[in-house]
């Protein structure tokens, strides 16, 4: 099939060249419409001010898929590099001068100058581009050292499912009250829900991390046998994880309004409290976001009216190592972190034991 010729849309005030505008990002379902390149970019463009709220100042990691998200497509991972899609954390070349950056260190000590939003036009760029999902770290580029945002991810595990996050995000709601913090909801995108909740940026990434253990094992003993902090996924059953690592430097959650690489295009959408039980993730996606924000604007619109003190949160950690918890395990791919314990999965510590 021949390319499409290129169209020219305004973006905040500034015109955006969009080539291959015709090009299937998300083929056709059994439930929704295929997505075109141009319509993602006009996606982005029509929830301007929420996905400007969520990512305006901070490093963001790209992920693109140029060539669409269809059946055979592979997304390189820090894993296994060499698939058609992948994470961009370094700006990339030709981008235009409007495009500014923010540079951060990974925990290896390297560093690179990541895409940092200022203005719409440049999350209309990148869809050009074809990114898919933002990843923007939980700091401002003023300080890129103190994040500003406590992340909850409620993961659900195999044979758990979105009514169970949703079940233990009613439980977080209430510990967040319990220790006067205001949460934000919203969807992942897929099964879970993510919590966000604006902190002094006073404290350091493993601060936060240590906070959000805190948070995890609180939520363990509220809702014994349905929560679970264990990191080897063999340990955690049929449980919802609370993902404490994606506090950890150089760990990033799909922002809000974030489209996701998954069939329908489903997008990350903000909630109220209220709503989040009587909703499900597929109700949210290219084709239906944009009419909802027109009607009902950004659900996180107060989102950064207060920024709380995270102290509360490090009181429970350090109440919890006096009766014996150590800290956790970080992703297999950090190098070994102070107080860390030791990093070995328990099957294979059985099977090393002697016979």
């Amino acid at each position: 099939m021949a390319k499409s010729e290129a169209t020219t849309i305004e973006a905040g005030g500034r015109e955006l060249r969009v080539s291959n505008p015709d090009r299937v990002i998300f083929p056709a379902t059994d439930r929704t419409t295929e997505v075109t390149k141009l319509q993602v970019v006009e996606y982005y463009l029509a929830v301007g001010p929420g996905i400007m709220r969520a990512l305006s100042e901070r490093p963001t990691t790209l992920e693109r898929w140029p060539k669409g998200v269809h059946e055979g497509i592979v997304l390189s991972t820090r894993e296994k590099g060499g698939g058609d899609a992948f994470f961009q954390k370094r700006i990339p070349r030709g981008a235009p001068d409007y495009v500014e950056t923010a540079q951060i260190k990974f925990p290896s000590g390297r560093s690179a100058d990541e895409v940092c939003p200022t203005e719409v036009a440049v999350v209309g760029w990148a869809a050009q581009m074809g990114t898919i999902t933002f990843h923007p770290w939980p700091v401002r580029r003023v300080d890129v050292d103190h994040p500003d945002e406590l992340r909850l991810d409620l993961d659900p595990q195999p044979g758990t499912d979105f009514d169970d996050a949703v079940r233990v995000a009613g439980e977080a709601r209430a510990l967040l009250s319990d220790l006067g913090y205001t949460g934000f909801p919203k969807t992942s995108g897929g099964r879970g829900v993510h919590i966000y909740v604006r902190i002094e940026p006073r404290w350091t990434f493993t601060d936060v991390r240590h906070a959000a253990i805190a948070f995890g094992r609180e939520l363990e003993r509220r809702l014994p046998g349905e929560v679970t902090t264990k990191w080897w996924k063999e340990e955690r059953g049929e449980r919802v994880f609370i993902d404490y690592n994606q506090n950890a430097r150089d760990r990033t959650i799909a922002s809000a309004y974030s489209i996701r690489p998954r069939p329908g295009a489903p997008v990350s959408a903000p909630l109220d409290w209220d709503e989040l039980p009587a909703v499900s993730p597929e109700d949210f996606t290219v084709a239906t976001m944009p009419a909802r924000f027109a009607q009902a604007g950004d659900r996180h619109e107060q989102i950064d009216d207060i920024a709380h003190s995270l102290q509360p949160l490090l009181d429970m950690y350090a109440r919890d190592e006096t009766e014996g918890f150590t800290d956790m395990p970080y992703p297999p791919d950090y190098p070994k972190m102070p107080g860390e314990p030791k990093r070995v999965q328990p099957s294979r510590a059985r099977n090393d034991e002697p016979g």
